[in-house]
């Protein structure tokens, strides 16, 4: 009886073996046959490749862009430039003769800055430039005029908090890559509240300053209490730092006319080209058309929404049009944590099946370097054949982890996603900043963005089965 056991259990135990193999062998057929369908796209990557770098397409996506922020300017969550910039958008795209364009609508947040103003009283008198943080409260109309405390850290902020109460707190954190310090700016203020502070004032998160503030949203919490929060220079931090390790004593008067309005009426822009054989399956490709209130918002991020147009341009010029939907977002309230995004995804996640790729672009469009994704392997296998239709302008690399406030919460639900990765060397110079302008972007470089956000979208828009997930 015990060798009959064991017999069978060998049997079984072959039986397992044999389908796993079995199954490995259909799973690499399988995908041969996938490899081949990507290579027939080759001559359509290249029309795509031509039109937008060579053709008579080129240069268009910095020439739309340039026009709408010159006469646009910066458009800030809940103000009349984000009305006017979604009006011009949903015009702008009509007369591009899209299948649909049509808007969704959002409720966003609506804080205004107000006029605002810092002086350094003591040890001698100098104006500080600052930029209010978004969401802060105001001071008084008088202002806040109080002693400094300078530290480099949360750390040292708590090991020195008795020091702390009643003073403006100034962070002096070293920029060491935008998701470490990026915390200063986001928790500033409640960490110094928690210990008494009556204002913070961080170094502007950046890792190159020509006398710039930077600014961004920030969050309080509810149990704690609101203190008013601007940034600073990395020249004016650096320099009240070196006046704090002397011993000398920093006074400075700090004037908020900030306001958190209800929150407002806004819209995400919507436009299609609808799929030929599965119009119900959707590609999305996005950018923000929010941005913040200073500068042009050309780069953060202006040129994502507008490489995203030019995906659907370029395929309605060369008479393309996919077996799925492509579709174009570009949201709303992206600043102040994807609020138009997390609102779109409420509605739209019972659809969640027929989402076969979301796209964001929302990292500056300058040189591309290839594309970011986040997914299973059998789909990142998919993607890296995609990328090789690129050779003809070598941007042919994947990478891993797609970024994106906006498609996040499609991400973590499972869906592929994907961003634009380029050369950021220089973004965090001009983010957030008086120099997000026009003068950041180069034409060059958006073509080449296009194409590759173009060819990307198409093929797996078009491709007969959907991403694996």
């Amino acid at each position: 009886m015990k060798t009959l056991i064991l017999t069978l259990l060998s049997l079984y135990e072959l039986q397992l073996c044999c389908g796993a193999y079995n199954q490995n062998i259909r799973s690499q057929r399988k995908f041969e046959m996938i490899k081949t369908e990507i290579s027939s796209y080759k001559d359509v990557a290249k029309s795509i490749i031509d039109l937008a770098v060579h053709g008579k397409a080129q240069n268009r996506s910095y020439e739309r862009l340039a026009l709408f922020v010159d006469t646009v300017g910066n458009r800030m969550s809940g103000s009349e430039n984000l009305k006017t910039a979604i009006a011009y958008m949903y015009k702008s795209l009509q007369e591009d003769d899209l299948d649909r364009v049509y808007l969704e609508p959002v409720k966003v947040p609506h804080w205004e800055r107000g006029e605002e103003s810092a002086m350094l009283l003591e040890p001698r008198k100098k104006s500080l430039a600052i930029l209010g943080l978004g969401g802060s409260i105001g001071t008084p109309v008088e202002g806040i005029s109080a002693e400094v405390i300078v530290v480099s850290s949360f750390a040292e902020l708590h090991n020195r908090s008795k020091e702390a109460k009643g003073k403006i707190v100034v962070y002096n954190e070293p920029f060491v890559n935008y998701g470490e310090t990026v915390r200063y700016r986001g928790s500033g203020a409640v960490e110094a509240a928690k210990v008494g502070a009556v204002a913070s004032l961080i170094r502007s998160v950046t890792p190159l300053s020509v006398y710039s503030p930077h600014t961004g949203w920030q969050w309080y919490e509810n149990d704690v209490p609101k203190i008013p929060t601007a940034s600073i220079t990395v020249e004016d931090a650096e320099m009240l730092s070196r006046m704090a390790s002397r011993g000398l004593k920093i006074v400075i008067q700090l004037k908020m006319g900030a306001v958190n309005h209800p929150d407002a009426d806004s819209y995400n822009t919507v436009a299609e080209i609808v799929g030929s054989k599965y119009p119900e399956q959707v590609v999305i490709v996005s950018g923000h058309l929010d941005s913040w209130d200073v500068g042009q918002g050309a780069m953060d991020d202006g040129g994502g929404a507008f490489i995203s147009w030019e995906a659907l341009s370029l395929i309605k010029d060369l008479g393309l049009r996919p077996k799925r939907t492509l579709r174009l977002v570009l949201w709303t309230g992206e600043e102040q944590g994807g609020v138009g995004a997390s609102q779109y995804y409420e509605l739209h996640k019972k659809n969640i099946s027929n989402i076969d790729l979301v796209m964001e672009s929302d990292i500056g469009t300058f040189m591309p370097l290839g594309m970011q994704f986040t997914g299973k392997p059998e789909a990142r296998a998919i993607m890296t054949e995609v990328m090789q239709l690129l050779q003809p302008i070598n941007i042919t690399s994947l990478y891993d982890y797609a970024e994106g406030t906006d498609i996040n919460s499609w991400m973590q639900a499972g869906v592929p996603g994907a961003s634009l990765f380029d050369d950021i060397s220089k973004y965090f110079w001009f983010h957030h900043s008086q120099g997000d302008t026009m003068t950041v972007q180069d034409p060059v470089w958006m073509n080449l963005c296009a194409a590759v956000w173009t060819v990307v979208s198409y093929v797996i828009a078009d491709m007969e089965e959907m991403l694996p997930r």
